[in-house]
C-alpha cells in the first residue's frame, strides 16, 4: 500500500473544504497495525506512527505539526486551534478552527468520527462520537464551538465517517435503557439482538440525530461499517473478538486551505 486513500463525501467536497476519511491503505506501520496507524496511544512502532501521521499531513499539504488532534477521553470537550499545537496533546474529543492551514483531525477504530464545516467562514471542525461522546452531545458542544467563532448551524453540513455500523454493534439490552433514561426517544436507534438481553445499536443513525437536534443543516453517513472490513478499516471490537493485544487508528481530518 504506497498511495493514501481517503474517503470524502460530496457535502463536504461542495463546501470546498480539504478533508477525508482516511483508511488503512498508504501506511508503513506492519502486522496488528499494517497500514496507516496514526496512533499515537497504540503498541505500535512510534517511527511508524509518526511516518503516518506525515504522511497525512503531507495529503493536506502540510506538515506533521499541522495537525491538531486532542488526547481523546470519550468527552463533550472542545478545543479550538487557532494555529497548529506544540507540545503535549490537549484532552478533549472535538477540535475547531478557522485558521488555514490547520488540520483539525480525530482517530477512531470503530467510534463515530465526524466532519462539519460551515462553508461561510469558513469554519471547520473534526468531532469524536463514540457511544458516550454522542450520548452526552459531543457533537451539540462542537456545533456550539463553531457558533461561538461566528458560524451558523444552519449553513453547516457534516458527515459522519466510517464507524462501527448497525449490524455489527451488539450492545446489552441494559445499554439500550441507559440511552432511553438520558434522551428519551433514543430507542428508535435499537433493534433486537441475538438474544433476548441483546440489542443491535445505530450509532451513527443516533450521531445523524444528535446533528439535527443541534440543527445542523444537513448531514448524511458515508455509509461505511469499521468492523466487517478489515481491509480497509482498523476495528476495536474485531480486535477483542480476536483476542488481539491492541489496534491500529484511523485519522478522519479537515482542513481550511
Amino acid at each position: 500500500m504506497t498511495d493514501l486513500a481517503p474517503i470524502t463525501h460530496p457535502l463536504l467536497d461542495r463546501a470546498g473544504v480539504r478533508h477525508g476519511f482516511f483508511t488503512r491503505q498508504g501506511g508503513v506501520s506492519q502486522g496488528l497495525y499494517a497500514g496507516l496507524n496514526v496512533g499515537v496511544g497504540s503498541r505500535d512502532d512510534p517511527a511508524a506512527v509518526a511516518e503516518n501521521r506525515r504522511r497525512v499531513a503531507a495529503w493536506f499539504g502540510r506538515q506533521a505539526d499541522d495537525l491538531a488532534t486532542c488526547y481523546q477521553v470519550h468527552s463533550a470537550i472542545v478545543r479550538v486551534a487557532e494555529g497548529p499545537w506544540r507540545g503535549d496533546r490537549p484532552e478533549g474529543d472535538a477540535v475547531a478552527t478557522t485558521t488555514p492551514g490547520v488540520i483539525c483531525g480525530v482517530l477512531t477504530a470503530d467510534c463515530a468520527p465526524v466532519l462539519i464545516c460551515d462553508p461561510e467562514g469558513p469554519f471547520v471542525a473534526a468531532v469524536h462520537a463514540g457511544w458516550k461522546g454522542a450520548l452526552h452531545d459531543v457533537t451539540h458542544s462542537a456545533v456550539q464551538a463553531l457558533e461561538a467563532l461566528g458560524a451558523q448551524a444552519s449553513r453547516m453540513v457534516a458527515v459522519v465517517g466510517p464507524c462501527i455500523g448497525p449490524e455489527s454493534y451488539e450492545v446489552g439490552a441494559d445499554f439500550m435503557d441507559q440511552f432511553a433514561h438520558h434522551d428519551p426517544g433514543s430507542e428508535r436507534f435499537f433493534r433486537p439482538g441475538a438474544a433476548d438481553d441483546k440489542r443491535l445499536f445505530d450509532l451513527p443513525g443516533f450521531v445523524l440525530w444528535r446533528l439535527e437536534q443541534a440543527g445542523v443543516g444537513e448531514a448524511a453517513w458515508t455509509g461505511h461499517d469499521t468492523c466487517p472490513d478489515e481491509t480497509r478499516f482498523y476495528s476495536n471490537r474485531r480486535a477483542y473478538r480476536r483476542g488481539e493485544p491492541d489496534f491500529g487508528r484511523l485519522m478522519s481530518a479537515i482542513s481550511i486551505s
